[in-house]
């Protein structure tokens, strides 16, 4: 898997867990509302994330993922807000207060640090 994919599998993780461990969002009383409220919040952070990229390419020493780690987690906040503000205009999905905001930043983007440092760095062939 390269890298984008493994962001984007941390970041369904990460609104997943979120979604599902806090009781300040509120996803929707049914399956269905659920469903549309995780898919939306992921679409949302997946293409946020992918025009500004926070974040590194490969393995990196503790120093530099604590940095990108910092400035992804600002960047998740500032997109959880967004979330929290444009989520009832087109879904069920509700996300209350600045500290379940702050929660759920933390959560998405440790889950997608920790995704990308842990899986297998990808091989390149040598000629």
């Amino acid at each position: 898997m390269d890298d984008q994919g493994r962001r984007k599998l941390g970041i369904i993780a990460g609104v997943g867990l979120a979604g599902g461990l806090l009781p300040g969002i509120t996803l929707g009383p049914e399956t269905v509302d659920v469903a549309l409220s995780v898919l939306i919040a992921t679409i949302v952070l997946v293409v946020l994330t992918q025009v500004i990229y926070i974040g590194p390419s490969a393995r990196v020493p503790l120093p530099a993922l604590a940095a990108f780690g910092l400035a992804g987690f600002a960047q998740d906040a500032l997109i959880w807000w967004l979330l929290s503000w444009l989520g009832p205009k087109v879904s069920e999905l509700r996300v209350e207060g600045l500290t379940t905001i702050l929660l759920a930043a933390l959560i998405t983007r440790s889950t997608l640090l920790l995704l990308s440092q842990l899986s297998p760095a990808m091989e390149t062939a040598e000629d």
